[in-house]
């Protein structure tokens, strides 16, 4: 088959990375698609998931948004008719819009909520064939099918993800240090309008109770501010999961990172707007208590929370027990999607007839 990747945010390359490497093993054409994200095609170069198309940058208003997918309607919708592409895969609008206009399949991977993508939720859902949602979101369309896993599971799954100890040293520490990563976010994308995480000085409080304890590395989306110029990730940003690996803590106002986190075992805590209203993070915390969210108006509690993390002995013992919990229940979606993808339609309709029938991929 021919099968499109279209990338939009630098975290579909870790969702879609080992999918591509197994459909392109089985002997599938793969095809790429991107926007002028540089992050996205460091990514993309490193994984292999070259040569792509440049959709061009984005824009933060929403008008300007509007535009951008009219023209990535277009510029898509040529290199499909072009390439006779069968399916496309997305965490996007766009794909869904040229698959009505084509023959190809629209699946699409979606792991938020309806009311926190109204956009999508109205451009999007109607006109992809397959919206692939983790089980504890509850969707409107019916075009959704529901799987035991997160996204963050596509690449971090233990059989898809193994840390590298050496980046340790890269990262100029020692087995024995105690470190923790940080993360901040601009909240420029169409579903964050009107949300907000950390400000300057929550950071600056959390940052000094931190350093008391080790030491401090931040990764941020918007430019860092200078005063925290010394806390720069020291890793190339490809090798930020296996950093957090190892570190004892992880704070910040990113939703993926704290997914992302708790799925390798290291406490979690988020501050931002978000909290409480999304159901991928709120399963987590309430059925597994492997992370925390918290409104920036509750930051004392945010702040207590973390002070009390910090003085638990055994952390990561009790986070790994937590962890283990969580992979029992739920299954390596790379191996579920490409055994998906690979089948279709005959997977569609043999997951419909027996939904359990993803748990062979564990």
């Amino acid at each position: 088959m021919n099968i499109l990747i279209d990338i939009g945010h630098p975290a579909h390359v870790h969702l879609l990375k080992n999918v591509a490497y197994e459909l392109k093993k089985k002997g599938h054409n793969l095809f790429y698609s991107v926007r002028d994200i540089p992050i996205a095609k460091r990514l993309m170069a490193t994984y292999g998931m070259t040569p792509y198309i440049d959709l061009g940058g984005k824009k933060d208003s929403l008008w300007g948004k509007a535009q951008t997918v009219l023209h990535q309607d277009l510029a898509l919708l040529r290199f499909v008719r072009k390439h006779k592409i069968d399916i496309g895969l997305s965490s996007g609008i766009v794909l869904s819009h040229v698959s009505r206009l084509t023959k190809m399949v629209s699946i699409n991977f979606d792991d938020d909520d309806d009311a926190a993508e109204k956009l999508v939720v109205k451009y999007c859902h109607p006109l992809t064939d397959i919206v692939f949602t983790p089980k504890c979101i509850s969707r409107k369309t019916p075009n959704a099918l529901y799987y035991s896993g997160t996204h963050e599971l596509a690449y971090l799954h233990p059989n898809r993800f193994v840390p590298d100890p050496s980046i340790l040293e890269k990262a100029g520490l020692t087995p024995k240090d105690k470190f923790f990563i940080m993360r901040f976010v601009a909240f420029k994308g169409h579903h964050d309008v009107g949300q907000e995480g950390l400000s300057l000085e929550q950071k600056r409080r959390l940052i000094n109770l931190l350093s008391k304890y080790g030491r401090v590395i931040i990764t941020s989306e918007k430019p860092i501010e200078p005063e925290f110029e010394n806390y720069r990730l020291p890793v190339p940003p490809e090798e930020i999961h296996s950093l957090m690996a190892y570190a004892s803590l992880f704070l910040g106002d990113s939703q993926t990172m704290t997914t992302e986190a708790a799925l390798l075992g290291v406490p979690a805590l988020k501050c931002n707007t978000f909290a409480g209203k999304l159901s991928v993070p709120n399963m987590l915390e309430q059925q597994y208590d492997l992370c925390y969210a918290y409104h920036p108006n509750d930051f004392e509690k945010f702040y207590d929370h973390t002070h009390k993390l910090l003085e638990t002995p055994n952390l990561k013992a009790i986070w790994e027990t937590k962890r283990n919990r969580f992979l029992k229940d739920n299954i390596d979606t790379t191996a579920f999607f490409t055994w998906f993808i690979e089948n279709y339609p005959k997977s569609k309709q043999s997951f419909l007839d027996n939904p359990q029938i993803q748990y062979q991929f564990k």
